[in-house]
């Protein structure tokens, strides 16, 4: 993969170019030592800012606040049956009219009344002019030297500040509303709040009242125009009324009595006449079929004929039985016969009687309808006339109606404003007085100031001593870097880290530490990529190197922490060696190994690197595959001062590559002595299983620290690292886990993008 945080193929000479400037990392012990050391400074800094708090916080003015407390409530009393504004029963609505009201404290109104209540606009603190000597002297005789203009500027003047002095607060999902106040007077806070909340219950009334006037002047205004305007629909209507002869009630008049009572007696003389003709018609047919009287209604009734037919019975009776005691010739037989015939006849005659009276009935009947029909056409002719005047007279008498409603809902609402007038339906009211306060609110006390002052002077002067410590320039020459004073050297003074125990100089078996190489602390570059020139760049051969930029990585100080044991286990006068084993020969070892000695040069340690791997020597081959001839060319030889021909690069590393033998690695480590005076001496290898030269090689280290690839049981690997170095594990400083992916060479890819 390409690195994108640097230029490709641009040259660097490191001749020509001055070393970067690099910072240590300053550790919270190498903090609080510095601090140490200037506690003087600080604590003088802070007393000074303490001192100069205090002074200013006496010099500020003071201010106290008082706070009264009001309930709101926007759902008012319920006096009279309409009022002036409908309520709003809805929370939100609620809300809005509690925070209007809140608004209205902080007024022009509500002000100018409190200023002028209170007389602040002669008070200099809200903006007003101390009297001279004169204008003191004549008030003391009543006299007061000032124009209407002037007044009138100073109570703007203190409606400002007045307006700056307080501050209105609404809880959420209450009524309440806090009225704050503050002055340099404690005993001024609270009677200005006390003031303002008088004066808005006052203002509140007031407005109620000037608007319950203001509506009943509107509506007597507007009563005697529509007391006129009645009047004048009433008197059309009664003119018309008379001309049209609407004569009744309000609801109906007399034509139409007189209409629906013609009709029902109509009614009554139709049935009549029905009634007399089936009479009529019943006695005729009786009659003419000569059947029994008897049958007819009217001939039960009648006490004449019943009479009658009972003597025309017995007559019946006698002459029958007569009949059949005496012959048809005897006298007494004919008499008899002509008695019956005599008490029919009269029968007969009474029923004539009886059907001439229900004739004489149908005629009556008859005549009466038809007196009535015509009485009632006269009627409804004049019905219908009064019909088409009744038009005009409905649209009169709603006209009427209209004018009545309205007049007298207005006279009504008029009586309702006019006594709203006198009433105070606002349920707002005090529910805390303001007291006068105890303690300031500002400034704070002066042991809060002094305080403050302190731990700022004191941080400041701290933070200016870090940074003068660590952005000093280094003006001196660089010395010759030792075994003794190099920066290994200064690693080993410094204590071991707080979270591992305390170390004992003699050299035993200690706890190694362990680091851990993530995919987050290298980047990756294409192989066979060099800086230019004939010094390679370790981070531009292909393998995942450290990143560049500040070195304050875990992997970094994990480093520190191993070559601070290897220091304090190497004698005076040597050089570290420092040898990277595996449990396999793969190339993820020498990556860590690369990675090892990059972490020391970061430091600014001059670092030796030699190829110790006879086996697979994947670091000889990397810089053999990317152009190097002289790796090659030293292998085949082997001879001379092998330490004289390690590659610089422009790392800080010298790189010698694989020779042949455990022996002469050894003497090339002997030879790195005199070479160039390294700080560090990093051995990539030996590969297991170790010979017994190999052996020899890392009984000569000083330290030994083992890679385990994260990719493979690490349990295991370090069971069979530990197993194979016997009485060595003494030597064991530390464990570097490997969890960067497996590399996979490809050698004509390679080849290609040099």
């Amino acid at each position: 993969m390409l690195v994108y945080d640097q230029p490709i193929g641009e040259p660097r000479s490191g001749a020509s170019e001055a070393p970067p400037q690099r910072f240590a990392a300053l550790n919270l012990q190498d903090l609080g030592l510095l601090l140490w050391r200037r506690k003087t400074a600080i604590a003088a800094a802070g007393l000074i800012c303490a001192c100069a708090a205090v002074m200013i916080g006496k010099s500020l003015t003071p201010k106290y606040s008082a706070t009264a407390q009001l309930y709101v409530d926007p759902r008012e009393l319920q006096l009279v049956d309409r009022e002036l504004t409908p309520r709003s029963q809805d929370i939100s609505g609620l809300a809005m009219v509690v925070d209007s009201q809140a608004r209205v404290i902080t007024s022009n109104s509500v002000l100018l009344k409190v200023i002028q209540d209170t007389n602040l606009d002669k008070d200099p603190e809200f903006g007003g002019a101390s009297k001279g000597t004169v204008a003191k002297l004549l008030g003391l005789f009543g006299f007061e030297i000032h124009s209407a203009g002037q007044a009138k500027l100073d109570q703007m003047t203190a409606l400002e500040a007045l307006s700056r002095h307080i501050s209105v607060k609404k809880p959420d999902r209450t009524f309440i509303v806090d009225i704050d106040v503050w002055s340099s007077d404690p005993a001024k806070a609270a009677m200005l709040a006390n003031a303002i909340s008088n004066a808005y219950l006052g203002e509140s009334r007031s407005s109620q009242a000037t608007a319950a006037r203001r509506a009943t002047t509107d509506l007597s205004g507007r009563l005697k125009e529509l007391q006129q305007r009645l009047r004048n629909a009433e008197n059309a209507l009664t003119v018309y009324k008379t001309q049209n002869n609407f004569v009744g009630s309000q609801d109906t008049v007399i034509s139409d009595q007189q209409l629906s009572a013609s009709n029902q007696r109509l009614a009554a003389a139709r049935a009549q006449t029905l009634d007399a003709q089936a009479k009529y018609d019943q006695i005729e047919a009786s009659r003419r079929a000569s059947t029994d009287v008897g049958a007819i209604p009217e001939a039960l009734q009648s006490p004449t004929i019943a009479n009658l037919r009972a003597q025309y019975a017995e007559a019946r009776k006698r002459y029958a039985e007569m009949t059949s005691e005496l012959g048809p010739l005897h006298p007494a037989l004919h008499q008899m016969e002509k008695q019956v015939e005599d008490l029919r006849r009269t029968i007969n005659e009474e029923v004539d009687r009886f059907a001439q009276a229900a004739k004489n009935d149908l005629t009556r009947a008859r005549d009466y309808e038809a007196s009535l029909n015509k009485a009632l056409d006269a009627q409804k002719r004049q019905s219908v006339q009064l019909s088409q005047a009744s038009v005009r007279l409905r649209e009169l008498e709603r006209e009427v109606d209209a004018s009545r409603d309205l007049y007298q809902s207005f006279l009504k609402r008029s009586r309702e404003t006019e006594e709203q007038e006198s009433l105070n339906t606002s349920s707002a009211r005090i529910i805390g007085e303001a007291t006068v306060p105890q303690r300031r609110i500002f400034p704070p006390a002066m042991s809060l100031l002094a305080m403050v002052g302190f731990v700022l002077g004191s941080l400041a002067a701290a933070g200016w001593a870090v940074a003068a410590d660590r952005l000093s320039p280094d003006t001196t020459e660089p010395e010759p870097v030792s075994s003794e004073t190099g920066p290994l050297a200064a690693l080993a003074t410094q204590p071991p880290s707080p979270s591992r125990e305390p170390q004992s100089p003699i050299v035993s078996i200690e706890r190694p530490v362990i680091a851990r190489l993530q995919e987050s602390d290298v980047m990756r570059t294409l192989g066979g990529i060099l800086a230019g020139g004939r010094i390679p760049d370790l981070t531009r051969i292909g393998w995942p190197t450290l990143r560049a930029g500040f070195p304050l990585t875990s992997f970094l100080n994990a480093m520190r922490e191993m070559r601070a044991p290897l220091i304090r286990r190497s004698p005076a006068d040597t050089i570290p060696v420092m040898a990277v084993i595996g449990a396999d020969a793969a190339a993820g070892r020498s990556i860590a190994a690369l990675n090892i000695a990059l972490a020391a040069a970061r430091d600014g340690a001059k670092v030796l690197m030699i190829d110790a791997d006879h086996v697979t020597h994947a670091l000889s081959d990397k810089l053999d595959r990317v152009g190097q001839s002289e790796v090659s060319r030293f292998n085949r030889l082997g001879l001379g001062n092998m330490a004289s021909h390690a590659i610089e690069t422009a790392n800080g590393i010298s790189i010698l590559p694989a020779v042949k033998g455990s022996d002469a690695v050894r003497t090339a480590i002997a030879q790195s002595y005199s070479a160039g005076g390294y700080d560090l001496v990093v051995l990539d290898g030996p590969a297991m299983p170790w010979s017994p030269a190999d052996r020899k090689l890392l009984d000569a280290a000083n330290g030994l620290v083992a890679v385990l690839p994260a990719n493979l049981d690490i349990n295991d690997c370090m069971e069979d690292i530990i197993a194979a170095l016997g009485g060595a594990e003494r030597k064991l400083i530390g464990v570097v886990l490997n969890e960067l992916p497996p590399a996979v060479v490809n050698r004509q890819r390679d080849r290609q993008y040099a």
